[in-house]
């Protein structure tokens, strides 16, 4: 008798803990419309750092890494000007 109610405890513990079953589970639908929502505002603010990064090349707030510098810059990485 004393092992049935230790189960019965370690199930609650494990529900009360997030281990059971969820009250209201999500639908597919539900999930795909969250999926695209979460990547919305990921790509927002990917796009807003970009702009900010290069308002601040532009101010020369910042150092350009290589790719930004060549991008900007071709001429100085012509080898013919040697």
């Amino acid at each position: 008798m004393g092992e049935e109610q230790e189960q019965e405890q370690e199930q609650e513990q494990q529900q009360q803990a997030g281990g059971g079953s969820r009250a209201n589970p999500i639908t597919h639908a539900q999930f795909l419309s969250w999926k695209r929502q979460k990547d919305a505002d990921e790509a927002a603010k990917q796009a807003e750092e970009a702009r900010k990064r290069a308002e601040d090349i532009e101010a020369g707030r910042v150092a350009m890494n290589g790719r930004e510098l060549f991008l900007r810059e071709p001429w100085v990485f012509d080898n013919t000007r040697y």
